[in-house]
C-alpha cells in the first residue's frame, strides 16, 4: 500500500473529516502525526474514540497552526502533509471574521512555510466548495469564478490562493483538494444532515431549520477521505485543484424528506430566522462536475445519499449523547 511506512502529518486531525483520514492512514500502516487544537482538557477530539490499538500507533500533538514555530516543528520529517485545520462554521464567521483570517489564511501560510523549509514531498490542502458562492451556471468546474459570499468562504479563497502562490513561487508540491458538502458520522450539529437527524432521533414534533431552498452536492465521508488520499499519492498532479463531488444535487427540503423516509419518522418543519443566512451571503446551489477527479485521481463517489444518510443515522442514534438537538449550534 502506498502509505505504509510513510511519515504523514494531518492537521485538523481531531475533527470530522480529519479523524476519519487519520484512522484510514493508520490502518494503511502510515506513521501518522496528528495535530489537534491545543486545549486544557488534553482532548484529541474524535481521535479519542477510535480503536485503542490503532490510536496507540498515532503520534498526537496538541498545538495551533496560528503559531509558526509549531508549524515548523511538526513538519519536520513529514513526507506528506494533509492540511485540514480550519475554522469552518459559516454563521460563526459572521460573528468572528478576524479569527477566520488568522486561522485559515495566516495558519495556512505558517504551515506552508514549515513545509517549504522542511522540504515536504507533497502538501495536500483541503479547500471547500463554498469558495464558488452561488455559481452563474452548474455543474461547477474547477475553472469557475470564486466568490467570497461569507467571511468563511473569503478566508478559504485566501488560503487556496496562498497555496497556489507557494507552488508557483517556490515550486512547493501543493495539491488543492476541494470537497463539496461532506457528511457522515462525527459531523458537528452545525451541519444540516446531523441537524435534521438528531432532531428526528430526539423525537421532535417540529424540525427547526433554516432556508429550505439551497441545493447541495453531498458526499459521504468515506468517499471524501478516499479522494483526499488519492490527492496525496497520485503522480503528476502538483499545482492542480481537484474537486470532489457526486455530481448530484438535493435541496434541503429534499434531504429532509429522504431522511424521514429512511428512518420512518415524520415531523413538521419550522423555519427559524436565526438559522437563515443573510440573503446575499446564502449560496443557493452547489453542483460539481467530478470529471477532473475521475481523470486525474481515478476517483468517484460510490455511496448513495440514501445509504449515506442511513449510515449516519445509525451512528448518531448510538452517539446522540454527544449532541444537543434542542440547541442551535453555530
Amino acid at each position: 500500500m502506498f502509505y505504509k511506512g510513510k511519515n504523514v502529518l494531518v492537521t485538523g486531525a481531531g475533527g470530522f473529516i480529519g479523524s476519519h483520514l487519520v484512522e484510514k492512514l493508520a490502518r494503511s500502516g502510515a506513521k501518522v502525526k496528528a495535530l489537534c487544537l491545543y486545549n486544557s482538557k488534553g482532548s484529541w477530539g474524535w481521535i479519542d474514540f477510535i480503536n485503542k490499538e490503532l490510536k496507540n500507533s498515532i503520534e498526537v500533538v496538541l498545538g495551533d497552526i496560528r503559531d509558526k514555530n509549531i508549524c515548523e516543528k511538526i513538519t519536520e520529517n513529514a513526507e506528506i502533509v494533509f492540511h485540514l485545520a480550519a475554522l469552518i462554521a459559516i454563521p460563526y464567521s459572521y460573528i468572528a471574521p478576524e479569527s477566520f483570517i488568522d486561522t485559515n489564511i495566516k495558519g495556512t501560510l505558517n504551515l506552508l512555510e514549515g513545509a517549504k523549509k522542511n522540504k515536504v514531498r507533497r502538501f495536500v490542502h483541503i479547500s471547500t466548495s463554498e469558495v464558488y458562492g452561488t455559481p452563474d451556471k452548474v455543474p461547477i468546474t474547477e475553472k469557475n469564478e470564486l466568490k467570497g459570499q461569507s467571511p468563511y468562504s473569503a478566508s478559504k479563497i485566501g488560503a487556496d490562493k496562498i497555496c497556489e502562490a507557494y507552488f508557483c513561487s517556490y515550486n512547493l508540491p501543493v495539491v488543492i483538494i476541494r470537497p463539496f458538502n461532506t457528511y457522515g458520522p462525527r459531523q458537528s450539529a452545525r451541519a444540516v444532515i446531523p441537524t435534521i437527524l438528531t432532531q428526528l432521533i430526539n423525537g421532535e414534533k417540529k424540525l427547526k431549520l433554516g432556508n429550505l431552498k439551497p441545493k447541495r452536492d453531498l458526499t459521504y465521508v468515506e468517499d471524501t477521505v478516499e479522494g483526499i488520499l488519492k490527492g496525496g499519492e497520485s503522480e503528476g498532479i502538483e499545482g492542480e485543484t481537484i474537486q470532489l463531488g457526486s455530481g448530484k444535487m438535493y435541496s434541503i427540503e429534499e434531504i429532509v424528506k429522504i431522511s424521514m423516509n429512511i428512518i420512518g419518522r415524520k415531523a413538521e418543519i419550522e423555519v427559524e430566522d436565526k438559522r437563515v443566512r443573510p440573503e446575499k451571503s446564502e449560496v443557493m446551489e452547489l453542483l460539481s462536475d467530478p470529471s477532473k477527479a475521475k481523470k486525474l485521481l481515478g476517483w468517484e463517489a460510490k455511496i448513495s445519499i440514501e445509504e449515506g444518510i442511513l449510515k449516519t443515522y445509525n451512528w448518531l442514534k448510538e452517539n446522540i449523547n454527544f449532541y444537543k438537538p434542542d440547541i442551535y449550534q453555530i
